[in-house]
């Protein structure tokens, strides 16, 4: 019997969509209850929307001063308390799953499943390894809580619709003293989240520099897109690093990605295998992503983003 404890992800006081996602893959293992945490200071209004999230049988709150801020050290220990009798414990395979999850698993005393594609039973799963290149079958222990992160990016969200009851728990645990938040630095930007738009343009290093990407935002915000780039145009200083995709950045999958001055080293491709339809624009027709778009256009980029912009309307 699979009885499913899906650990929320959200941050300002809203739920993050890859929640969601989680509540899809634990509906694939036929799971005979699937029940969501929330921790937080004020988890009132984050619970009320984990509710609405269609398959979810319950919404359990742990609500705390030191749950303010999402620090795995803190979150872990509470996170264990709350899935006694589960049988899993699921997490966003994001920045805050990849926190979390291994200390959850570490506390268990049990070995933790990565990045789950797709589901043949509650305990056997598809994951990719060597940069995505190859897909491996993990079949987990059926005897001992099973701890694993969903890649967000390979499944759609679980549909809205549901009314789920909320449950308050209370937890005493001892939290831990040697970590405390003191800062969180983040961009702000009135564009869609990089890793649940529907549509992202990226640029590369082909774009030449940091002035020069403005074409990129301005393309974007044309589209309602979010905004992305290599590693390449990461490490040459032309935009932050949180708007990195690929291996070492994010794994996305939106329903239209635009590749623009990015030749397509196989650690990009890794994060945005998933995407519905690739368009790409590069100068050099033997470029490597030209191999998985959909939609190729070979020339400079200068040239053809403003054309593209004036057939937009």
């Amino acid at each position: 019997m699979a009885k499913i404890l899906v650990i929320a992800e959200h941050l300002n006081g809203k739920l993050n969509p890859s929640t969601a996602r989680c509540v899809s893959c634990a509906q694939a293992m036929k799971a005979d209850a699937i029940d969501v945490l929330v921790l937080a200071d004020a988890p009132d209004a984050i619970a009320a929307e984990a509710a609405k999230i269609a398959g979810v049988s319950k919404v359990l709150t742990i609500a705390h001063p030191a749950n303010a801020h999402p620090l795995a050290a803190v979150y872990a220990p509470q996170i264990v308390a709350a899935a006694q009798g589960y049988s899993h414990v699921l997490a966003p395979s994001t920045t805050f799953g990849k926190d979390v999850a291994p200390r959850v698993a570490a506390l268990l005393g049990v070995a933790q499943v990565s990045d789950i594609m797709s589901v043949t039973d509650a305990h056997t799963f598809t994951r990719p390894i060597y940069a995505g290149n190859a897909i491996i079958t993990v079949q987990a222990p059926a005897d001992q809580t099973l701890v694993a992160t969903v890649r967000t990016a390979s499944w759609a969200a679980a549909a809205a619709g549901g009314s789920a009851s909320v449950e308050a728990l209370n937890i005493q645990v001892e939290l831990p003293t040697h970590t405390r938040f003191v800062e969180l630095a983040q961009g702000s930007s009135e564009r869609p989240d990089l890793q649940s738009a529907g549509r992202v343009v990226s640029g590369g290093r082909g774009v030449g520099s940091a002035e020069n990407f403005a074409i990129i935002f301005k393309l974007a915000d044309k589209l309602g897109a979010a905004v992305g780039a290599s590693r390449a145009a990461v490490d040459a200083g032309y935009v932050p690093s949180d708007l990195q995709v690929g291996q070492t950045g994010k794994i996305i999958a939106p329903a239209l990605y635009m590749a623009i001055g990015i030749s397509g080293a196989i650690q990009h491709l890794t994060g945005i295998k998933d995407a519905g339809t690739i368009v790409a624009i590069n100068k050099d027709a033997e470029a490597p992503i030209f191999e998985v778009a959909d939609i190729g256009l070979v020339g400079d980029l200068f040239k053809l983003i403003p054309e593209l912009e004036a057939a937009l309307g």
